[in-house]
């Protein structure tokens, strides 16, 4: 084999073993049409519903907030003079934006150490379980959207000691997913494949 041929098949096995496909779907505010690009977030949602109880629409409007349906989502870089990089802002990442010391808690807790937050069956399913346990903890319907989505913001301890008060930028935010929420859970009710 030549030297060319064997570099282009390296080049392909590479290639193949490399990361998914990380880019948000086209039309985010389309449910239907979210699951018809993604079929596999369907499979996941799905089997995060039957595990934890949570809502797909409660899940699609939370990683629609936290990350836009980017796999492999960070948060933003901080510069010290506007120049020195200084690390990220949190070590949230992923679909869900967990961090680092929530996701380890997550998979000591369920025994899914080979889990990822860029695999959205594992996102997912961190969430139905933060959310579970927050409706156990501080007895929040796991749809509703709205105060789960600030006990995931804040942190359960957060949300008891309600820090969110002296954010209204984030009660907002809370209030834009649940709107998203109940349109995800209309559109949701429409979709032929479901």
């Amino acid at each position: 084999m030549n030297r060319l041929l064997r570099a282009s098949i390296l080049l392909l096995l590479l290639a193949s073993c490399g990361g998914g496909n990380y880019s948000a779907p086209r039309q985010l505010d389309n449910a239907c049409a979210i699951l018809a690009e993604r079929p596999q977030y369907l499979q996941a949602m799905k089997a995060t519903e039957r595990r934890w109880g949570v809502p797909i629409h409660v899940q699609m409007a939370t990683i629609h907030q936290e990350s836009k349906f980017i796999g492999n989502a960070r948060t933003p870089r901080r510069y010290a003079l506007g120049i020195i990089p200084m690390g990220r802002q949190s070590s949230a990442y992923g679909y869900s934006q967990a961090l680092d010391g929530t996701w380890d808690d997550y998979r000591r807790s369920t025994g899914g150490m080979s889990a990822r937050r860029d695999r959205i069956q594992d996102a997912t399913d961190f969430m139905g379980w933060y959310m579970n346990e927050t409706s156990k903890k501080l007895n929040i319907p796991k749809g509703d959207a709205a105060r789960q989505y600030l006990a995931y913001h804040e942190g359960r301890n957060g949300f008891a000691n309600q820090s969110y008060l002296n954010k209204p930028w984030l009660i907002n935010v809370a209030a834009k997913v649940k709107k998203r929420a109940e349109m995800y859970r209309s559109q949701l009710q429409t979709c032929s494949k479901l």
